[in-house]
């Protein structure tokens, strides 16, 4: 899910890079206006469980691998996708400039793929969900889309770049990515929101607490 410098031109990626800028200002905004002393901590807990998921990679062939995102997860404990773009920005700084982990110039489409595309499509199937199933469900069902999508999104990147054939890619990324969610970045974002629901519900954002099944 990382793409690292050598597998993008420099013209496509000052593209990608055109278009991260701008969001990650928003979310930026988004943080000077929402962020206060009780939501920092769990936003700092969430970025360093992200951090170690991601440490976890599965290599599915082409030079890529498969790994879980977690930007849904952030954005709905915290309610908002601001927040999901937000650490997934701050989490690939740190990967790429420190661990060589996603490359530099690439950064900006890193940053679409796992911050604005998983989390802004994570979250927004939660809330779309969240009245009509439980909270698990709903919060399950959005991280497997978003990371089914934001790896669809790869695939076709890669094959605009020259890097591998677009049918191929999309079935590598797509499959993999498919089951990743299913048996990991869905159920990882349930058993967190259930066990944070349970301990600490004032943490919770007011989106999660007005879903079917969680007491507002």
């Amino acid at each position: 899910m990382h793409i690292p410098d050598s597998f993008m031109p420099l013209s496509q990626a000052i593209v990608y890079w055109a278009i991260a800028i701008p969001f990650i200002i928003m979310s930026l905004r988004w943080s000077r206006k929402e962020m206060d002393d009780t939501k920092i901590p769990i936003l700092a807990a969430l970025a360093a469980g992200i951090f170690a998921i991601q440490a976890l990679n599965i290599p599915i062939g082409m030079g890529t691998s498969g790994h879980m995102v977690g930007a849904t997860l952030v954005a709905i404990v915290l309610g908002s996708p601001w927040a999901g773009l937000l650490v997934l920005t701050l989490v690939l700084i740190v990967q790429g400039f420190v661990f060589g982990d996603g490359g530099i110039t690439v950064m900006g489409a890193n940053i679409i793929n796992m911050g604005l595309i998983s989390g802004f499509i994570g979250y927004y199937t939660f809330v779309g969900l969240k009245k009509r199933v439980s909270m698990s469900i709903a919060a399950y069902v959005g991280a497997w889309l978003g990371l089914f999508i934001a790896s669809l999104a790869v695939a076709f990147e890669m094959w605009l770049a020259g890097t591998f054939p677009l049918v191929p890619g999309l079935i590598a990324m797509g499959t993999f990515h498919f089951i990743i969610g299913i048996v990991a970045e869905g159920l990882i974002t349930t058993i967190a929101l259930a066990a944070i629901a349970r301990s600490r519900p004032d943490l919770l954002s007011d989106t999660v607490k007005d879903s079917r099944g969680v007491e507002a």
